[in-house]
């Protein structure tokens, strides 16, 4: 039976099953057990490769030792053992970071995680189904990797709004243009299910690992955050199909929570797709300096990896019109970053590339820290012959992204080599200075097109209402400012 078979057999299970309702609990339901069957094969491979090894978490709990029995305990005693037993002791299971890494990525995976199955006979099937993957079988592994790149597409589809799938072309082409190096550290401070970092990972292993010592320098490249837990337990499951022995950099915390002033400036190479259009909760704002602060995800996040590149750090970022064209707080923030980095250039990408699950126009910025921007170099892509938009069955694909990268050339030389055509223009600092910061610029070479796309005329209407609350505010602030000092 195919790897594709199982996974849908597997689902088809589910949905008999009364305790899991709806496409993100079967999600959830399915993330655990996967991650804790391909645990316990990388930890069969270190148990060959090292004598005197021993296992991170208590030796009952490793999936050979209660699940691969097709005739084990089932009903409710295989419920009883879950619920009480093994998600009890992996949620409290003492592994210090330092002494016991890999006993952490577990504890950490299962923090907040719940098995939704309520019938224990329906539940074995499934581990039974997932029995019939070997993930020590490298081909099977391969295969089993596309899969679960469909089913953190899937679980987009549960999600909530602001939260896309990165399409893997688009993925693809920010992480060759980044050419992450070996030793580099490589951060996605959103990261989601992991797409970028698995990328970057895949990118570095392929192009500079060459030996052993090559492979472990390479374990310790990747860093990532995120602060929901099914995502981000997709995500460790993620980096061990990849290779990434401890994922343990894949934190499970909102790195915006944290006052900006506090974060280092060491990384190396950020590719990330942050959330935009959603709100952070109250308070959040408060760490970022008074001038930036906005609840708009998307800008935070901005903020944020500047702060976190080191001078010479690279970054590509997937951001929407509304952060180009905005104004108030996102004008300051555009000048701080035209200001602080070299804003190189700005892919537009045409309607449809994040479709089903936005309309919204996205751009993909490309920027160096350490000097301030001359010129910023835009290259709308366009749709491939015959298509005027894409859907679910037929996305974007990375072969699309070739003229761009032949057109590219080097930051080194000031991309010397490039020149304008129907598809690339260059815009001057004194031209976006001039224009407010407004880095909505279009294509000269063809005419202006009206746009009329829903998802982004709200998402202007939002901006519109964001910037005028900002003014209440301050008028708000003026007034309480004038009473004091009245008083007084």
């Amino acid at each position: 039976m195919s790897v594709s078979t199982v996974i849908k057999s597997i689902q088809d299970i589910m949905r008999k099953d009364a305790g899991v309702d709806g496409d993100a609990q079967r999600l959830g339901q399915l993330s655990w057990l996967l991650f804790l069957k391909i645990f316990d094969a990388q930890e069969e491979a270190l148990e060959f490769e090292l004598e005197s090894y021993q296992a991170p978490i208590p030796e009952k709990y490793l999936w050979r030792n209660w699940a691969e029995d097709a005739q084990g305990i089932t009903g409710e005693d295989l419920l009883d053992f879950i619920n009480n037993k093994l998600f009890v002791d992996l949620k409290e299971i003492v592994a210090p970071i330092d002494r016991n890494p890999r006993g952490y990525v577990v504890k950490e995976a299962f923090s907040d995680a719940f098995n939704y199955m309520k019938n224990g006979t329906l539940l074995r099937q499934v581990i039974n189904k997932l029995n019939e993957i070997d993930f020590n079988d490298s081909e099977e592994r391969h295969l089993f990797g596309d899969i679960y790149e469909q089913i953190l597409k899937d679980l987009q589809s549960a999600g909530n709004s602001g939260e896309f799938y990165t399409p893997r072309a688009v993925t693809q082409f920010m992480v060759n243009q980044l050419d992450p190096q070996l030793g580099e550290k490589i951060m996605d401070p959103a990261i989601g299910t992991g797409g970028f970092m698995a990328c970057s990972f895949d990118h570095v292993k392929e192009k500079y690992v060459k030996t052993a010592s090559d492979h472990q320098i390479l374990q310790t490249q990747i860093w990532g955050y995120e602060k929901k837990q099914l995502p981000h337990l997709l995500c460790v499951t993620n980096m061990l199909l990849h290779g990434i022995e401890v994922p343990v950099q894949i934190k499970h915390d909102n790195t915006l929570s944290k006052p900006l002033s506090n974060w280092e400036s060491d990384v190396d190479v950020i590719a990330s797709n942050p959330p935009f259009g959603g709100q952070e909760e109250d308070g959040i704002e408060k760490n970022f300096p008074s001038e930036f602060q906005t609840r708009e995800t998307a800008d935070l996040f901005l903020q944020l990896m500047v702060e976190v590149l080191k001078d010479g750090g690279r970054a590509a970022v997937v951001l929407p019109d509304g952060t180009l064209f905005g104004e108030g707080v996102k004008t300051k923030i555009k000048k701080m970053l035209t200001e602080e980095c070299n804003l190189h250039t700005i892919v537009r990408l045409p309607n449809g590339v994040f479709n089903p699950y936005t309309g919204i126009k996205t751009n993909l910025l490309f920027f160096t820290k350490g000097k301030p921007t001359k010129e910023i170099w835009y290259y709308e892509h366009p749709y491939p012959e015959g298509m005027k938009n894409y859907s679910k069955t037929n996305p974007m694909k990375y072969e699309e992204f070739k003229s761009e990268i032949d057109w590219w050339g080097n930051e080194a030389d000031g991309f010397a080599s490039r020149e304008t055509n129907k598809y690339a223009w260059k815009v001057s600092i004194d031209e976006v200075i001039e224009r407010n910061y407004n880095l909505d610029i279009k294509n000269p070479h063809v005419g202006e097109v009206i746009n009329h796309d829903p998802d982004e005329l709200l998402e202007k209407y939002h901006q519109q209402q964001e910037e005028i609350s900002g003014i209440r505010n301050q008028l708000k602030n003026i007034l309480a400012e004038a009473l004091t000092s009245g008083a007084n």
